[in-house]
């Protein structure tokens, strides 16, 4: 007689067998919850896009009460160029995204170095490579995000509004150019961030490294724009007298290397729409290929450090 109680013995498991998956997106998902639990997280992402607003406000008014020429022609929108707009959007916001990368990825590895926390990660079914390409996306994205919203957004609000004033006709192709260029400053942030955070074991000090190399670079840049001045004979001398060197070397920091590929992928040299005449000297855009090779040497010799550097290794004290 069969037994009516079902046979609860140890069963082999006979069902698919699949490699995990998207392992690095539960690391670039933890690291992502803490950034925006920060309330300057918040602050800075706001306060990036401020140009943007201040653009479409002028705009605005500009075009409801500016008196018109015949045939309805605005001589301010006639001289204004569209993609430079992006640009000084894009330079100006610089800084924010600077702050914004070190609030969320100077501690990216540091804090885990500190913790040990590279024992728990990596004895998981956990790569190096999903460890460093979890940490790396989840501060890419977030800078893509807070880069490209505003972006985006002005330049559907341009293409709704200033259609008739050569938002589109001016460069059909400028839509396609500011997706190339909105990852720029975010996979550049990414890499650096977590190359500098692998050499240490507190965020604090991975920040304030980082920090001293943004701004030491940003004065040599500074020093740049006076040697200009002085070259042109003053603000409002003559441009072709400034080395080429010179303005090459205005490039040469962690913003200026940014700008100078944002001026490559838009293919304009910039300018100032609000400032009139006499201010800064706006270099001419450096050479494309030079740039887009010293952009990826550096974000893949960061990268490189931070491959070198993570690895799980247990101290132990005798």
């Amino acid at each position: 007689m069969a037994s009516p109680i079902a046979d609860l013995s140890y069963r082999s498991y006979d069902g698919p067998l699949l490699p995990p998956t998207m392992r690095w997106w539960v690391v670039a998902k933890s690291v992502m919850r803490l950034a925006i639990r920060k309330k300057g997280f918040w602050v800075w992402a706001n306060l990036s896009y401020y140009w943007f607003i201040i653009l479409a406000a002028v705009f605005y008014f500009v075009d409801v009460l500016a008196p018109t020429l015949p045939g309805g022609a605005n001589p301010f929108f006639s001289r204004i160029v569209w993609k430079d707009q992006f640009l000084d959007a894009f330079s100006i916001a610089q800084m924010f995204l600077f702050i914004i990368a070190l609030l969320i990825g100077a501690g990216a590895i540091a804090n885990d170095n500190r913790s040990n926390a590279l024992l728990v990660y990596l004895s998981k079914p956990c790569s190096k490579l999903d460890y460093l390409f979890g940490k790396w996306m989840a501060i890419f994205l977030i800078l893509v995000a807070i880069t490209g919203v505003p972006t985006l957004l002005f330049f559907v609000y341009g293409l709704l509004s200033y259609r008739h004033y050569g938002f589109i006709s001016q460069d059909p192709a400028l839509f396609w150019r500011l997706l190339v260029m909105i990852p720029v400053p975010a996979a550049f942030h990414a890499s650096a961030c977590l190359g500098i955070s692998s050499l240490f074991n507190q965020g604090r000090m991975a920040g304030a490294t980082y920090a001293g190399i943004y701004f030491l670079s940003l004065f040599f840049t500074k020093a740049m724009v006076v040697i200009q001045i002085i070259a042109m004979d003053g603000p409002r001398g003559d441009p072709s007298r400034v080395p080429s060197i010179v303005n090459t070397l205005f490039y040469a920091s962690v913003d200026g290397l940014q700008i100078g590929l944002a001026k490559v992928i838009l293919q304009t040299d910039g300018g100032h729409l609000l400032s009139g005449p006499g201010g800064p000297p706006v270099p001419p855009a450096p050479n494309g290929w030079l740039f887009t090779a010293l952009y990826l040497l550096a974000c893949g010799g960061f990268l490189a450090i931070a491959w070198q550097r993570v690895r799980a290794v247990e101290v132990v004290r005798g």
